[in-house]
């Protein structure tokens, strides 16, 4: 089924999913920001091992959502598949090109938040990354260990280890079969070992 606008954001299951009980403007859009930035920024954070790109690819998921909720399609996953699949999709053309441009900001008029607004989003976007950069040194050895292996195995680990999600969500993210994901992941975890000696 297709609900773009029609989406529905249950205050409920926010953190969860969205599902069909009000129209998601863009009060209810705030609200599905306000739930899942900081696990989208924790994730890119990882993955980049850069604040700025990591903010940038953040920002550029959640602009990207906002302006395709049209296109978005609910068939019972939740939406943090969909958030988490827009940002790999980013990360990989942040490793494609190793240089990373947001191009769609032009896209948003400026009067869509005031300074104050935008003062209060960075201040605690602030506080919330210098507490996920205080976890992040303790994963500061697995991580560049990580790096070193083919980016396949970087994606599966980090979706199934950092951000906890299942087998059939990584799937949905990746756009590979279940099997493929199993496999990618022992693969990765038995190459991590090595490295990690």
């Amino acid at each position: 089924m297709h609900y773009g606008f029609k989406l529905l954001l249950s205050l409920k299951t926010v953190a969860d999913h969205i599902n069909v009980s009000q129209p998601l403007d863009a009060q209810a859009f705030g609200h599905l920001y306000d739930a899942y930035y900081s696990k989208i920024f924790g994730y890119a954070f990882r993955r980049v091992g850069d604040y700025d790109i990591a903010r940038d690819v953040a920002a550029e998921t959640f602009l990207k959502a906002f302006l395709n909720l049209k296109k978005y399609r609910f068939e019972g996953h939740h939406i943090s598949a969909w958030l988490y699949k827009i940002a790999t999709n980013e990360i990989k053309l942040f490793f494609r090109n190793q240089k990373y441009r947001p191009d769609l900001f032009g896209q948003l008029s400026d009067d869509m938040l005031s300074d104050r607004e935008l003062l209060t989003v960075f201040e605690r976007e602030k506080n919330e990354t210098e507490r996920q950069m205080a976890d992040y040194e303790a994963f500061a050895d697995v991580q560049r260990h990580l790096k070193t292996l083919d980016i396949k195995y970087q994606e599966v680990i980090a979706l199934k280890y950092f951000e906890e999600k299942s087998i059939a969500e990584i799937s949905l993210i990746l756009d590979k079969p279940e099997g493929t994901i199993k496999s990618l992941l022992s693969r990765g975890i038995d190459y991590l070992r090595q490295k990690c000696g």
